[in-house]
């Protein structure tokens, strides 16, 4: 695939990377920030940014890069994010504050029906805290914003981010 530009302003692409580390600092929650954008990457179908994150969140040299850790003691981090597109049919593998996130990441990538229902926030705020919740929201946010300028621009995994 060849990228179509791999053009992107300074301005945007510095105020994006802020508005994600802020977020992700704000949950304070690295491993599910990873599912999360993970999850809303393979929603996406956006190969740049499966590529990246799970490079992030998979065990390297026996460590992992964010601590992407198994659920369970008989799973891996290769299990769990192998099973990530159906973490509702696995829920061994994902805690319930896990799976309260990725429903609310899935609600807010697909926004069907053009919002977030109101029974999928309200099973994630009793997991989040009001500004866990904010900020988790900013993790999904700034995850769909960069998947559509990666996806739009045809970046291939491992290709020019910028």
């Amino acid at each position: 695939m060849t990228a179509r530009t791999t053009h992107l302003d300074a301005g945007v692409r510095d105020a994006m990377i802020a508005l994600g580390a802020a977020a992700k600092k704000g949950l304070g929650d690295p491993v599910l920030a990873e599912l999360v954008m993970i999850r809303a990457s393979q929603i996406n179908e956006c190969a740049f940014c499966l590529d990246m994150h799970v490079g992030l969140a998979v065990e390297k040299n026996g460590e992992s890069a964010v601590g992407v850790s198994p659920a369970r003691a008989k799973s891996t981090a290769w299990e769990r994010i192998a099973l990530l597109n159906a973490w509702a049919e696995a829920p061994e593998q994902f805690t319930e504050r896990e799976r309260a996130a990725l429903a609310l990441t899935e609600a807010v990538t697909v926004l069907t029906d053009g919002f977030v229902p109101d029974e999928t926030y309200e099973a994630a705020a009793k997991h989040f805290g009001e500004d866990e919740l904010a900020h988790l929201l900013g993790v999904i946010t700034v995850i769909n914003s960069w998947n559509r300028l990666m996806v739009s621009r045809r970046i291939a995994p491992g290709g020019p981010q910028w």
